[in-house]
């Protein structure tokens, strides 16, 4: 079975981690935002340049060169995918549906990672950024709560949300997600 595979969370419940075990595991192409952002810049690419020219400024990349890189890689693979990091809000996964039905490849299972506020503060505290102090975090997880978790309802609705206790060791989390990716 082709797997295309959303991961949803909040910062420090192991999103990026999980998706990148699970893209290796079950041979998936890995579409983590940040990442491909990078990958476009140091491409030299005409979107990498137009990326590299905002992100400089300090702004956010639209959602439109977001979907323009995301709809570059899915053009031209055919496999599964795992997408990590996009969308964040409602009218991102709106643009993205229609892109993905465009394409001819909706998201099968969207995979949301739970874990409670206490146990991702200490999580983020103990990654040791220095941009990660408890107010900013509480910041953070205040954005993702406002402009994120919208999406839960969005894809609970669409039959697509696979909750996942993210709580534990990576191996005992991949192992919750690999019994949900059926």
């Amino acid at each position: 079975m082709t797997h295309r595979i959303l991961f949803l969370g909040p910062p420090g419940a192991g999103k990026g981690t999980q998706a990148e075990r699970l893209a290796e595991r079950r041979q998936l192409l890995h579409l983590s935002t940040g990442e491909l952002l990078r990958a476009e810049v140091k491409a030299g690419s005409e979107l990498g340049r137009e990326a590299e020219a905002v992100m400089a400024s300090g702004e956010l990349v639209s959602d439109q060169l977001v979907l323009a890189i995301v709809r570059h890689r899915l053009e031209t693979h055919h496999g599964g995918w795992l997408l990590d990091g996009f969308p964040r809000n409602l009218a991102q996964a709106e643009s993205l549906n229609l892109l993905l039905d465009e394409l001819e490849q909706p998201i099968q299972l969207v995979l949301l990672l739970e874990l409670d506020d206490e146990s991702l503060i200490e999580r983020l505290l103990g990654r040791g950024r220095a941009d990660d102090n408890e107010a900013v975090i509480r910041n953070r997880l205040e954005v993702y709560r406002e402009q994120t978790e919208p999406l839960i309802d969005y894809y609970r609705e669409r039959n697509l949300l696979e909750p996942i206790v993210a709580t534990g060791s990576i191996e005992e989390i991949a192992g919750r997600i690999l019994n949900s990716v059926v």
